[in-house]
């Protein structure tokens, strides 16, 4: 009995010291650098396998021109060619498609004879025309050449407009293309808006503007302060945009410091409206701002510097605030979260931009010199498939994809969501109905159990009604039965007891 006594107070006593330390979710996999997670419906966050994994590094010394000097943008060509703006060797490297080796050092043109050098250009992109955009920011202009043989085509510089301010400089510091040749810049210092140039470089006007929104409380204040007090106000100027990207179908993608930390991308269609979707959650910014303070590593506003298209309505942002590379679908669902500062390989210190190429993710980073390079995991690989037999309404065929996700992660909403809608467009209401559910989506569910409830009545409507026909035809003959019962023992004066 002392024995069995001793047994149950060890046993109480590490329940209790079990009970003393926090929980704390473990990270998916504790050979990356970083911690993979997501956001779950009620905006817990939820630590999930990497759907990317560190592969290598690529320095200006393994590629043969020495170290890259504060470079800035990247690029990759309808040919595959990378091509990197190492802006503080004022020159632009085309590097082949295997990160392997350098092609070209472009560091000068011809023009007219002449051979004019670039001055710290921020941003390159090659067009589908085969033409090579170059934001030379330090001269103020952007150069246009062909990429076969770097023959001059022409140069964008010094626009003018009743619309910008008599002393207003150029400065490009990204610049994108559409299948028209439009030419989309954004310039140090401009909040208008992205600034638009067609035909031999004539300046259109801005683009996708972002409105900033005043309370009236504000405005009110601001009218009783005082010149001084107002001028150590806030100003209420339109946000920068940060990164620009953009579709086969010509809409433009660009992301945008946001200090609410809500939306940090935007998706502009050819009239400059911003058509994005935003998901669940109205959020298309980075990180939400409900995490716990126990988790605020990870919760916050985000730092968003760049946005890539991949294809099939995925994009990604790149935040430097924490490094961290955030992926949505065309529906604004956040799909996987990767990514981190430190001193690690395949962790951050500076990043600056992000292209996708096939299967892996590049990131630029300034401070380190270098290209992180990242390959895709089976976790990875099967969201980016299951999204886009979604994109292409193929809900059906994705469905053994999300069984597969969700074997790999059992919390995954979306994954649920979309077996659910594969399910609801088969015509299983009840199915989807269990699915849907798991995955916390209230709009798919009210559908799937609407369905579900007019099926049924369907089905079983007609028997419904004959039973109640039938019932009601039962308690009248009943009731019919026990008042002519009743009124026999009245006529022979006796009582009546139910």
């Amino acid at each position: 009995m002392k024995k069995m006594n001793l047994w149950k107070k060890i046993v109480i006593t590490a329940l209790s010291v079990c009970m003393l330390v926090p929980s704390v979710p473990a990270a998916a996999d504790s050979t990356v650098p970083y911690d993979s997670y997501n956001y779950d419906y009620w905006e817990d966050i939820k630590f999930t396998p990497a759907p990317y994994i560190p592969d290598r590094s690529v320095s200006g010394t393994t590629l043969g021109v020495g170290t890259l000097v504060n470079p800035q943008d990247l690029c990759v060509s309808p040919n595959g060619s990378i091509y990197i703006a190492d802006t503080g060797n004022h020159r632009i490297l085309e590097v082949d498609a295997s990160l392997s080796k350098t092609v070209r050092v472009i560091d000068s043109f011809d023009r007219d004879g002449t051979q004019e050098k670039f001055n710290s250009p921020y941003g390159v992109c090659v067009s589908k025309n085969g033409q090579i955009y170059i934001a030379d920011s330090e001269n103020h202009r952007i150069v246009v050449l062909e990429e076969s043989d770097l023959s001059f085509v022409r140069i964008i510089e010094n626009p003018t407009s009743d619309v910008l301010e008599e002393n207003f400089v150029f400065t490009p510091l990204k610049v994108t293309v559409d299948y028209a040749d439009r030419v989309y810049s954004i310039a140090k210092g401009m909040f208008q808006g992205i600034m638009v140039f067609e035909g031999e470089g004539e300046f259109t006007g801005f683009f996708g503007t972002i409105e900033v929104n005043i309370t009236t409380w504000e405005k009110i204040w601001r009218k009783l302060s005082t010149k001084a007090q107002r001028s150590k106000q806030v100003l209420f100027i339109p946000t920068e945009f940060t990164g620009i990207d953009i579709d086969a179908d010509g809409f433009v993608y660009a992301s945008n410091i946001d200090q609410n930390g809500i939306q940090a991308v935007r998706r502009l269609n050819p009239k400059g409206e911003d058509v994005i979707k935003k998901g669940e959650n109205l959020n298309v910014g980075g990180d939400l701002q409900t995490v716990s303070l126990s988790m605020s590593d990870y919760g916050g506003v985000s730092t968003i510097v760049d946005v890539v298209y991949r294809g099939k309505g995925i994009y990604s942002l790149l935040d430097s605030r924490r490094g961290r590379i955030f992926t949505y679908d065309h529906e604004g669902n956040l799909l996987y979260i990767f990514g981190g500062l430190g001193t690690q390989a395949g962790t951050f210190t500076t990043p600056v931009a992000i292209e996708a190429v096939g299967d892996k993710i590049i990131v630029l980073d300034a401070n380190r010199r270098e290209l992180l390079v990242f390959k895709e995991t089976q976790y990875g690989d099967l969201i980016n498939r299951a999204v886009a037999l979604r994109y292409d309404d193929d809900e059906t065929l994705a469905v053994d994809l999300w069984k597969q996700v969700l074997m790999l992660d059992e919390n995954n909403e979306l994954a649920n969501v979309g077996i659910g809608k594969a399910y609801l467009t088969a015509g299983d209401n009840e199915s989807a109905m269990k699915y849907l559910k798991l995955g916390m989506s209230r709009k798919y569910y009210s559908v799937a159990y609407r369905r579900y409830r007019n099926d049924f009545l369907k089905k079983y409507l007609g028997f419904i009604l004959t039973g109640i026909v039938l019932l009601t035809a039962a308690v009248v003959l009943v009731n019919r039965h026990i008042k002519k019962k009743k009124g026999v023992y009245e006529e022979e004066g006796g009582a009546f007891d139910v």
